[in-house]
Order: C-alpha cells, then sequence, then structure tokens
C-alpha cells in the first residue's frame, strides 16, 4: 500500500519528511477490519526500535474488533474512550519488560529505560500507520490497576498504553462533543525544546 498523507495545517520550521507532521491522533475509525499485511507491518516497524542494551523490551497484546480478547482489551479503556475506540479495527495493549539480562550476565537487573524504549517502539509503529494508511491513537485513560489480571501479563512487566489502530473515519461520525477535538493538534515553538550546555527553560 503506498504513503497516504493527509494535508493539514501543521508547518515546520525546518525542512522534515511529511510523515512526521502528518502524523496525529484521530479518534474517527471507520470500523473496517485491518488487513493482517498491514497489521504486522506496523510490529515488524516497531521491532527496529532502537533500545538500551537492545533489550527490546516491547511487548504487543492485539484483538481484531469482534475477535478473541476484544472486549477485554475495550472494557480497559475509560469510558469515554470507549465511546470513539469501540470502532478501531484493532486495540492493542503495549507492554514493557522492567528487567534484561545482559550479555555475560545470567540473572536479569533493572533496565532503568523500559518505558523510554517501549515509547521508541510505540513511535515507530505509528509512523508505519501512517506510511501503510491506517491511523492510531494512543489511550493512557485505561483500568492501569487492572490491566494485568485482564490480559494474564506476568510479573515484571508494565502496561503503558492502549493503542486504537484502524481506517480513519469522517469526523461527524463521532459523538457531538468529541468532534470539535478531532483535528492535527500545534506544537510548541522549536526552541522552547533544546538548551545549549545546561538547563536554560521556562517552564
Amino acid at each position: 500500500m503506498s504513503a497516504v498523507y493527509p494535508i493539514n495545517p501543521r508547518k515546520t520550521e525546518y525542512e522534515i519528511s511529511p510523515i512526521f507532521v502528518n502524523r496525529w491522533s484521530p479518534r474517527a475509525f471507520t470500523g473496517e477490519p485491518v488487513e493482517d499485511a498491514a497489521l504486522f507491518s506496523l510490529f515488524e516497524a516497531a521491532r527496529w526500535a532502537p533500545s538500551a542494551n537492545n533489550s527490546q523490551p516491547w511487548r504487543f497484546i492485539y484483538a481484531k474488533n469482534g475477535g478473541t480478547g476484544w472486549d477485554k482489551l475495550l472494557g480497559l479503556a475509560n469510558e469515554n474512550n470507549r465511546r470513539w475506540a469501540s470502532r478501531a479495527g484493532v486495540l492493542v495493549a503495549l507492554l514493557s519488560k522492567k528487567t534484561h539480562i545482559r550479555n555475560g550476565d545470567t540473572e536479569p537487573t533493572p533496565l532503568r529505560n523500559h518505558c523510554l524504549d517501549a515509547g521508541a517502539a510505540w513511535a515507530s509503529l505509528a509512523f508505519q500507520a501512517v506510511h501503510v494508511g491506517l491511523a492510531t491513537h494512543a489511550i493512557g485513560g485505561f483500568d492501569r490497576d487492572n490491566a494485568p489480571a485482564v490480559l494474564g501479563v506476568p510479573e515484571g512487566f508494565q502496561v503503558e498504553i492502549l493503542i486504537a489502530i484502524g481506517k480513519q473515519g469522517e469526523r461527524a461520525a463521532l459523538p457531538e462533543d468529541i468532534q470539535a477535538r478531532e483535528q492535527p493538534t500545534p506544537r510548541k515553538p522549536l526552541a522552547s525544546f533544546y538548551a545549549e550546555g545546561q538547563f536554560n527553560f521556562k517552564e
């Protein structure tokens, strides 16, 4: 499938690939199935994300709309998120492994960067979704306390986010109170993110 870059009003201060500004987080999905080739290309992209000591701590638990595990994953989202996530083609729980056996060791030790590395995998997945014409939306509002038990996650792993994946739908299909938020969000000025030599930010 060819890359699809929808038009949006975001402007960059320096020239970058369009994929970065064309990735945003819509809530409107069509409810159509996501083809396996497209879905697994997202996981393939995530597989190549960078990680500390090549630990690759990310794990993905997915369910297709109406398929095995769908009700469990959708049920973890809070009530407001369920209103729109129910029309995604796929829901995914992103986990990170909190320990790692380093080269030369025989016992696992804490992996301080497990959340950061899982985030890199999520970003890779999200950009690949743009490339194949899909939309993604990370869901932070979910039942974190019960998610491990619901999903059968053992000790040593952390459930980071849920991710809705699907074909983007029309804004008008959303509940009226959500429609106004259905647009690409802006970013702070570039200069507010970097400083040379030491911390020099106005927070």
